[in-house]
């Protein structure tokens, strides 16, 4: 019997796995490994209601709840750095109430997916205690007895069941796990079968992956089987856990992928300046995401030479002397 191929175009993956009102995790860190191909590819299939769930992203969180995919969101962080340290269209559709909205600190949104990789229905801990992450809730209780996939509470704080001296800690923090309907990936290298070669920092994207029911993987590079095999302890995900692949050089663009190309300053500050208004992201929305057919098309509109300027560099993995400004 041969080994199942599970290569297909971006289109397929998210017409066959994304549907609207589905709760789904995005990987990647700020302005670190998007699944921007993926992203570009939700939005201009329409495909809106979605629960996201997010580590702390940056750019393709923006885009999808600019883009009106998005109801209702649980994340730590949306920002892209110095172009952004609070993601724009993020911002203005919480502020606006446009979309529900809940946070928690990093570890947190760590320890949630981890739950959820686990299959248990919470995880323990110290972290947030004193904060008002503990205090502020943002969804309301309406909208949480109204979905029926969320907890009735954005977390508990009991008493420690084991204290036996003064110095443990009297109270912990219960979090509640989060399992998306699709987690989307994109990574360096990824076989047809579907195990997963991540480089450099993998942030949380392996738990988000494991809390899935299903995976989608984005990569620079389709490899074979047998060579991610002879260095096994290299790779993240193994093929099981992946649902599709796709081969999709840049598909993380804007965004950087290590080891491959930095993020473009150019494009990101461009993006700013169209962001603030709702006038002219639409007219963004028209040239980059609708008035292209696919992320290829998406590299060739920013052009060769944007792509060269920002390609890595070894051994440093990022694009040396790249004017970030």
């Amino acid at each position: 019997m041969s080994d199942p191929d599970k290569c297909m175009t971006m289109a397929e993956a998210v017409g066959r796995f994304i549907k609207p009102g589905c709760h789904l995790s995005i990987g990647g860190f700020t302005l670190n490994r998007n699944p921007m191909a993926a992203v570009y590819e939700i939005i201009r299939q329409r495909i809106d209601n979605l629960h996201l769930y997010a580590h702390s992203n940056g750019q393709g969180v923006d885009e999808l709840i600019g883009a009106g995919c998005v109801r209702a969101i649980e994340i730590a962080y949306g920002g892209t750095g110095r172009f952004a340290p609070t993601c724009i269209r993020f911002r203005r559709a919480v502020e606006s109430g446009q979309i529900h909205f809940e946070d928690y600190s990093n570890y947190h949104m760590t320890l949630r997916f981890m739950a959820g990789a686990m299959g248990v229905p919470f995880l323990p801990t110290v972290s947030g205690l004193g904060t008002d992450i503990i205090r502020k809730w943002g969804f309301s209780p309406e909208f949480r007895e109204a979905e029926s996939r969320l907890p009735r509470e954005k977390l508990l704080v009991i008493d420690n069941p084991f204290r036996r001296q003064d110095d443990d800690p009297p109270k912990v923090v219960l979090l509640p796990a989060i399992n998306p309907d699709v987690t989307i990936l994109h990574v360096q290298k990824a076989s047809h079968r579907g195990t997963v070669r991540i480089s450099g920092l993998t942030f949380a994207d392996v738990e988000q992956a494991r809390a899935a029911r299903h995976l989608i993987v984005s990569c620079e590079e389709l490899v074979e089987e047998d060579d991610l095999r002879r260095e096994p302890d290299g790779n993240q995900l193994p093929f099981f856990q992946v649902d599709a692949v796709v081969l999709q050089p840049y598909g993380a663009y804007p965004t950087a992928c290590y080891g491959c190309y930095d993020y473009d300053p150019e494009y990101l500050n461009r993006y700013r300046q169209l962001a603030g208004d709702d006038d002219t992201f639409q007219d963004y929305l028209d040239e980059y995401v609708y008035g292209v057919e696919n992320h290829e098309q998406l590299c060739r509109l920013v052009g060769p030479d944007r792509l060269r300027q920002i390609k890595a560099v070894k051994p440093q993995g990022y694009a040396a002397g790249l004017d970030r400004r």
